[in-house]
């Protein structure tokens, strides 16, 4: 008996110690069941515990830890509040959704975390099947951690919640990677998911004096309360950002893979030397490196502009380019007939089973002892393939080139979609000329020497993989914008590009560049060796040409671009992009090109 009090209040302690780890803080009180609160602390309530031989309980406990830790460490109250609906339901589904994506800033760092929450949850839903109390509650929270969290889908859930599927898809389904995008971001995580449960309009019977007053309070708050939020925002940021690459998953036996920290290929926001484990890690240039991240950007376009604005800027560049409607109409047809010949259908003959081969009946009637011959249609692996397009978004690329650029991915994404074929088109650019806040702060700092990349980056998503094209072609208007062009750090957004088409399923992956030449910015080349930038997009592309089996292809306009990539064109004139696009994408389609796997 005494062992078992002793072990359990082992387990307690580590449960402790866990907790104010994960926060970086020894000033929280952590009470257990009815344990008396000693002191004025924050406090942390968790269920008792009184067998810790019980796996599920043991396993509860520490998921439940894990997830008010986490709930201190990385969300706002004042934040969470000032986005937070009115309706009773409606409060359940935000608080269920911002669980979720501070649950998922948890499990991306410490794969103990993940394990915990895993198991807690696929408990957890084996009650709702048996028994919920809140069934579309239940159904809202699946779906967001299935998408979101990436969990396990249960085919049990899956049949009880059908019947909310489609609404969900309606209201959630193209909102899913913007917010996915914004984890790390809650206020802007927040205002979209209370977006979202608005439209939902779960709660009808609120009260329009409620929802008048609630207006009111809520611009009250956003008045009174701004600079305490900003504040608010930096400080949970920041602590997102330095928690400990050392800290260990202490609140479990001590495993080498429990004590790795796990950090998304794709969070760029997380891509310091502390605090990244990745896979690329550093692309070959050990040398490297950015004076600081916290100003840098990855944005979809349509954040950066209203839809109006949006759709003003596609007429202006449809405009520009009605002298090459004729031109642009045989670049899509003849994109769309190469690519289609390479769709041929094929099929395997001789099989046992299938369709009949109706050309093998006349040996039957011949000879009734043949049997029957049945074919089968080849899968065609050309369709599974994902093409991700960079332009470059500098300040060189202003008028024609950048408009050309834009039609092209829009041509691309247009045809290859009717081809079964996955388009994502990225940009990049700099937030800022002469270095924006990160030059600002290293003069604050004194000016180290060598400071590294030493301006805002700003990478946008014009057009999401999963984007339907139509969804998104007001979005390449907005290269047009005057002054969104500026600086270009190639290195670090082909690094970028490349993280982003990694985590996708697709077996054929083929990443498209379109610059103009170097990649320059005048902040970072003051302050580093001359060659810094350049350097580092040498050894970037070494290191994917060489290391990965993405396919890399590069255009040059009016500059050559083979110094940099091995695979590269050059176009005097920006009319041949298209053409050059067209045909050395069908050269990639070949069925007969042999694809060597790293």
């Amino acid at each position: 008996m005494e062992k078992n009090t002793e072990i359990l209040e082992n387990f307690k302690k580590a449960i402790t110690s866990t907790i104010k780890s994960i926060i970086g803080s020894q000033k929280i009180e952590i009470i257990f069941g009815n344990e008396v609160n000693k002191n004025n602390k924050k406090t942390i309530y968790l269920p008792s515990l009184k067998n810790i031989n019980n796996k599920i309980d043991y396993m509860k406990t520490r998921a439940l830890a894990d997830s008010e830790a986490l709930r201190l460490k990385c969300s706002d109250v004042n934040i969470y509040n000032l986005f937070e609906p009115q309706g009773n339901t409606s409060k359940l589904l935000y608080a269920a959704a911002e669980k979720i994506r501070y649950e998922n800033i948890g499990s991306l760092y410490f794969k103990g975390i993940k394990k915990n929450l895993n198991f807690f949850y696929e408990n957890k839903n084996k009650k709702n099947i048996e028994n919920s109390n809140n069934e579309f509650l239940d159904a809202f929270e699946y779906y967001l951690r299935s998408n979101i969290s990436k969990f396990n889908k249960n085919k049990d859930l899956d049949h009880s919640y059908k019947k909310y599927k489609k609404e969900l898809d309606t209201k959630l389904k193209d909102k899913l990677e913007m917010l996915n995008r914004s984890l790390l971001d809650q206020k802007k995580f927040n205002s979209l998911i209370s977006k979202i449960i608005s439209q939902l309009k779960i709660d009808d019977n609120t009260d329009s004096s409620e929802k008048e007053e609630s207006q009111k309070n809520t611009d009250s708050l956003e008045n009174t309360a701004k600079d305490e939020n900003n504040q608010s925002s930096k400080d949970n940021e920041s602590n997102e950002m330095t928690i400990d690459a050392n800290l260990s998953d202490v609140d479990q036996p001590s495993t080498e893979s429990d004590k790795e920290i796990e950090i998304s290929e794709d969070e760029d926001l997380l891509n310091s030397p502390k605090n990244s484990k990745r896979s690329n890690k550093n692309f070959g240039d050990s040398k490297y490196k950015s004076y600081t991240q916290e100003f840098d950007e990855i944005i979809f376009a349509e954040e950066l502009e209203s839809k109006e604005e949006l759709l003003r800027l596609r007429q202006n560049l449809d405009q520009q380019l009605l002298g090459l409607k004729n031109f642009i109409s045989k670049l899509a047809n003849k994109l769309q007939r190469k690519l289609l010949a390479k769709q041929n259908r094929s099929w395997e003959f001789d099989l046992e089973e299938g369709s009949l081969d109706t050309s093998k009946l006349t040996r039957v009637i011949i000879d009734p002892l043949n049997s029957l011959s049945f074919k089968k249609e080849k899968d065609i692996k050309f369709k599974d393939t994902l093409v991700t397009i960079l332009i470059d978004n500098s300040g060189s690329m202003r008028g024609k080139p950048i408009s050309v650029a834009a039609i092209c991915a829009d041509i691309l994404a247009r045809t290859l979609e009717r081809c079964s074929v996955k388009v994502e088109i990225l940009g990049f650019t700099t937030k800022h000329w002469k270095g924006g806040q990160s030059r600002e702060k290293w003069t604050d700092n004194q000016k180290p020497v060598f400071p590294g990349r030493l301006n805002d980056l700003r990478h946008i998503i014009y057009k999401s993989a999963d984007t339907l094209w139509r969804q998104s072609k007001n979005n390449m208007g907005l290269m047009l914008k005057e002054g969104l062009l500026k600086e270009n750090i190639d290195g670090e957004a082909l690094r970028w590009a490349y993280s982003k088409i990694l985590k996708r399923k697709e077996e054929r992956k083929i990443l498209m560049v379109i610059s103009d030449g170097a990649p320059v910015d005048d902040s970072t080349l003051s302050t580093n060796a001359s060659d810094f930038l350049e350097n580092n997009l040498k050894q970037t592309v070494k290191w994917i040409e060489k290391s990965s089996s993405v396919e890399l292809l590069a255009i040059g306009i009016g500059h050559d671009v083979t110094r940099y990539y091995n695979k590269a064109i050059k176009i005097a004139d920006v009319q041949d992009l298209g053409d050059v696009m067209i045909n050395q994408l069908t050269d990639l389609f070949s069925e007969d090109r042999k694809k060597t796997i790293h």
